[in-house]
């Protein structure tokens, strides 16, 4: 396990924790002492305190000291790098979402175009014929033709593979970069 994966799970196991999130929340407005933190809490200080341990250990505030005083404040920096980790993945997801909701539209327009074509098909007028001479044999012919012989069905035919696009080699990239495949 490398470091930033170790330091990376280390801050998500110490914002797992509903009461030190509060404390984040908290320092987000300015410096803390350690009995301000626990202020809002039914716990003892030496609760707090390993609240407060294991915040510092995941590197998300740091115990400054004034005189006898060692205010807590928040540590911005690893935070900004989780912010970033979480960002990749953000950015690959919307891009696919993106591109879910294009494939999406293109199939709603299609099926809108077809409908509009099966309704113009079956219109007033569209279903009537008028009889020529000769067009009676025909479709006599016809009909005696069609009982016979199979029923022939349409099916729709698949798109197929296209070549990969732009799109696509990026997301590739993305997973390779993050280490991830989704």
């Amino acid at each position: 396990m490398s470091p930033a994966t170790d330091t990376l799970s280390m801050t998500f196991a110490a914002l797992s924790d509903p009461t030190r999130r509060a404390m984040l929340a908290r320092l987000i407005q300015g410096e803390a002492s350690v009995n301000e933190l626990a202020a809002p809490f039914k716990m003892s200080l030496p609760a707090v305190s390993k609240h407060i341990k294991v915040l510092e250990k995941a590197g998300l505030l740091i115990k400054t000291r004034h005189a006898q005083q060692r205010p807590c404040k928040i540590d911005g920096v690893q935070l900004k790098q989780e912010v970033d980790w979480i960002e990749q993945y953000r950015q690959l997801w919307e891009g696919r979402l993106d591109r879910l909701d294009a494939c999406l539209q293109e199939l709603h327009t299609s099926e809108s175009g077809i409908r509009l074509v099966q309704e113009t098909a079956s219109g007033p007028g569209a279903g009537r014929s008028v009889d020529t001479p000769g067009k009676a044999k025909r479709s006599a012919g016809k009909r005696a033709q069609s009982a016979s012989s199979p029923k022939h069905t349409h099916t729709r035919r698949s798109a197929g593979t296209s070549p990969p696009t732009k799109e696509k080699i990026d997301d590739n990239e993305l997973q390779q970069q993050i280490g991830f495949d989704f």
